[in-house]
């Protein structure tokens, strides 16, 4: 059953891939809805459904054999609530969009992700990442959700009102409706600079991190040293120094893999700017690469990070030749029942491997193998190969949120064999 006038079948109306290309959806039907009323009428007459974003997701968490729906098609509100200082926006909308709005009325976001393009929804229901030692990752700015639940019902929660169960729903994985419109915290708007340093010594790392407003190490596991160190930095604070921790400056604009355009990066030398152009390491016109990548992150505690980067050292031989570049991060804990940060301040590796899934996969297993002791949480979204078991044991919530699933959700309309596996009914 579909909505009337809301079933597409033009490629061009839906993205048939993810951004990177490699997952194909293998949905039997592709629907762009204009209203919440049509949202509702699709999902009740749908036995499977699911929400497509802006499809940067690197696994099949968001695919479906059912119908794939985007809600890009919806009316693109932001709403300001000047007294309680928070936002509601359309959920389809990407990050760079809402953050342009909000600083042209003097508002700000306390963190944003390395990419702007990316879809608040979709951002928030995989606690999608910031960077910064005081920092949450995206969702825990969330402070209200308006989703269309399995029955077709629209639903309102709110994190004064609906508390710990407000806490499973936030990070959702898209299993528990599909989200209309987020209210977001903000902040007054704020500017940043940002510096690169070069060849940073591995002892240094934690000092780095707790340097600036948001920190991100880049490296490609060739080199004893840490190739580059993305400082942003509020304004109105001093410049590193020279020799700031045994590195040196950048003479230039850099992009965090070699080869690649510096211009699709955000600002660098210390040239002050605002917040939504610091924040992000690519900008919002830009092409951040070419989609030509396998992307996959774990979440440890940071308290590990030392023994957890000499655990991967070990098999950097086999890392350096299948990666593109690897980022280390920063993200504090936070109460959401699915975030990686779940009550543990985090230590972050992302890797950006090479699009070969055959020569990747492997050196992943040996990747997971070395930081198991760690009790490493992957993102949601990327490419990870952990024991469902496993992985449950390293949720405190996660039989809750199993549970919550179930009461929601109990036909199973959002479920996805993603779901299943590390969700089984």
């Amino acid at each position: 059953m579909t909505a009337q006038g809301q079933h597409l079948t033009s490629s061009t109306d839906v993205p048939r891939r993810n951004w990177a290309g490699n997952v194909r959806y293998a949905a039997g039907e592709f629907h762009r809805p204009t209203t919440v009323d049509a949202v509702r009428r699709l999902v009740a007459g749908s036995s499977r459904i699911r929400a497509l974003g802006t499809g940067h997701s690197f696994n099949r968490l968001g695919d479906t054999t059912g119908d794939l729906v985007t809600l890009a098609g919806l009316p693109p509100t932001i709403e300001v609530d000047a007294e309680r200082r928070r936002v509601t926006v359309a959920g389809a909308l990407r990050y760079g969009d809402v953050a342009r709005h909000l600083h042209s009325q003097g508002y700000a976001l306390a963190n944003l992700a390395s990419l702007p393009h990316i879809s608040v929804a979709g951002a928030v229901a995989t606690a999608t990442h910031g960077s910064g030692p005081t920092h949450g990752n995206l969702a825990t700015s969330v402070a209200a959700l308006e989703l269309v639940t399995a029955d077709g019902d629209l639903t309102h929660v709110d994190r004064d009102t609906d508390g710990d169960t407000f806490a499973g729903l936030v990070v959702g994985l898209g299993a528990l409706g599909l989200v209309t419109r987020v209210t977001l915290d903000l902040v007054p708007a704020f500017e940043l600079r940002q510096y690169v340093r070069l060849d940073l010594p591995v002892e240094a790392l934690d000092e780095a991190f707790d340097s600036a407003y948001s920190v991100s190490v880049f490296t490609d596991w060739r080199t004893p040293r840490l190739r580059e160190v993305w400082r942003k930095q509020l304004a109105d604070q001093p410049p590193p120094e020279a020799d700031w921790l045994g590195t040196t400056a950048a003479d230039q604009p850099r992009h965090p893999v070699l080869g690649m355009p510096a211009e699709n990066c955000t600002p660098q030398l210390g040239v002050p700017g605002p917040w939504h152009e610091r924040l992000p390491h690519f900008k919002l016109g830009f092409t951040p690469s070419s989609g030509d990548e396998l992307q996959s992150e774990y979440h440890l505690p940071r308290t590990a990070a030392a023994e957890a980067l000499a655990a991967l050292a070990e098999v950097a031989h086999l890392i350096a030749p299948v990666l593109q570049v690897c980022e280390l991060r920063t993200v504090a804990a936070d109460e959401l029942w699915l975030s990686p940060n779940h009550r543990r301040d985090s230590f972050v590796v992302h890797f950006t491997w090479v699009d070969d899934a055959d020569a990747v996969l492997p050196v992943l297993a040996e990747v997971e193998d070395r930081l198991a002791p760690f009790a490493p949480r992957p993102h949601w979204g990327k490419v990870f190969v952990t024991d469902p078991t496993e992985l449950a044991a390293r949720y405190p919530r996660h039989a809750d949120f199993a549970a919550l699933l179930t009461r929601l959700d109990p036909t199973g309309t959002f479920r996805t064999d993603l779901l299943d596996r590390y969700f089984p009914r």
